[in-house]
């Protein structure tokens, strides 16, 4: 089975087929062009080592490393290997206040609202750590467990509404007993309890709650949310919250108890203004600073990246592409005209002159240095050999007129120059 690491890049696989039909269209353009300036009957005449196919073929392998860089970039995996996984972090429980008050809207939408969405930014920061959520008002219970799954933990936030809770009121001191409960063992240096609330803990003793968490060196941090100049909170059946008198009820932020908490328990407290919540930049700067501990060791499968794969090959196919040509016998004239092979071959001219033969398609310039070695030899072997070397003399002459003219027929230019030294003889 194949996996990709970016699926979303395969959507660029839709620009080939473009591709192709540009390509063919070019081709198209380019024959037509072509047919305008010559006729179709003179074509193979003007240029008869023209091959269409060619063209065809590096189109198509231009199309084919397209394909390939298309799938090296969506990241094909397959294979797996396992490999162990220690995971380490701390255990974060979230205390979120359900009560009527935080339907206030002095920060917008609500003071609940704003409060879930800026937990939902944190637990997308979170790395290893376990987190749960404490849901209170009256009273308090436990809405998720310590999880490592943040999806889990979003889906529980998002159920969080107020009246969750049938008792109303704020019981600060609930919620820290529920949070302290939510922990497994007592390693108070890796444990921290956020508290998100308007303060107005009319219930429950708070103080004591705090302390109790110091003793087990759990730490509180508090975060208030509201304003001190306080809102009016509105009901469903419209108009505002009333209390038994008939008196408009204004919640506002009691930012002294939530303080105390903070310092009783080694914490910190945070006032969440309208503007800016700053639950991320505490957590970066107090939890997250916090010693961590090893929560679990797992084995999890390690898919093997072969992007590498498409990617090589498509690189080999763009070094190719060049080296096609349009022309069937470009390659072969390349090599013909290396400096190497003209060299070989007036060496074995050379060597065939001095044995008196000259082999097919062997320079006549080399074959002309051996008839004259060849007819010193002679001349010296005895008085009969000046005729013959005469001879030898006049047949040298006559190939480098020829030799001339051949040259000059290519296009060589000038033959090579030869020197004719007269032999020694013998006695005459």
């Amino acid at each position: 089975m194949i996996l990709w690491h970016a699926p979303s890049s395969l959507a660029a696989l839709l620009a080939i087929p473009a591709l192709v039909t540009f390509l063919a269209w070019a081709a198209r353009r380019r024959r037509r062009a072509l047919e305008a300036f010559v006729a179709a009957g003179l074509l193979p005449a003007v240029a008869p080592d023209l091959d269409p196919r060619r063209r065809r073929l590096s189109g198509a392998l231009l199309a084919l490393a397209a394909l390939l860089l298309v799938v090296a970039l969506g990241g094909p995996m397959w294979g797996f290997h396992w490999q162990e996984v220690r995971r380490e972090g701390i255990d974060l429980v979230l205390a979120i206040d359900t009560s009527r008050s935080m339907l206030a809207p002095d920060v917008k939408p609500t003071r609940l609202a704003r409060a879930k969405l800026a937990i939902q930014d944190l637990l997308g920061q979170l790395a290893g750590d376990r987190v749960a959520l404490v849901a209170f008002a009256g009273t308090a219970f436990l809405q998720c467990p310590l999880t490592v799954d943040y999806g889990v933990a979003t889906q529980s936030l998002d159920a969080i509404e107020v009246g969750i809770i049938p008792r109303g009121g704020t019981n600060l001191a609930a919620a820290i007993d529920a949070g302290l409960e939510a922990f497994e063992g007592r390693q108070g240096k890796h444990q921290a309890l956020l508290l998100i609330t308007d303060g107005e803990g009319h219930e429950g003793e708070a103080k004591e709650a705090a302390k109790r968490a110091a003793e087990r060196g759990v730490k509180i941090y508090t975060v208030g949310i509201g304003t001190p100049e306080g809102e009016l909170i509105p009901v469903e059946s419209g108009g505002y919250l009333k209390d038994r008198s008939g008196q408009v009820v204004k919640s506002r932020l009691g930012e002294e108890l939530l303080q105390a908490i903070a310092v009783e328990s080694g914490g910190v407290y945070l006032h969440a203004s309208p503007t800016s919540f700053g639950l991320a930049e505490l957590y970066r700067d107090y939890i997250g600073t916090m010693e961590k501990r090893e929560l679990a060791t797992t084995l999890e499968r390690r898919f093997a990246h072969r992007f590498q794969i498409p990617l090589a090959a498509a690189f080999v196919l763009l070094l190719l592409e060049p080296l096609i040509g349009e022309r069937r016998r470009a390659l072969a004239r390349g090599w013909r005209t290396w400096p190497w092979r003209r060299w070989a071959g007036a060496r074995r001219g050379t060597a065939a002159a001095g044995t008196g033969t000259v082999p097919a398609g062997t320079s006549l310039a080399g074959a002309e240095v051996g008839a004259g070695a060849g007819s010193e030899g002679g001349a010296a072997a005895g008085a009969g050999g000046g005729a013959r070397t005469r001879g030898g003399v006049g047949a040298v002459a006559g190939a480098e007129r020829e030799t001339g003219r051949a040259s000059r027929a290519r296009g060589g230019g000038a033959p090579r120059a030869w020197r004719w030294r007269a032999p020694t003889t013998g006695a005459r």
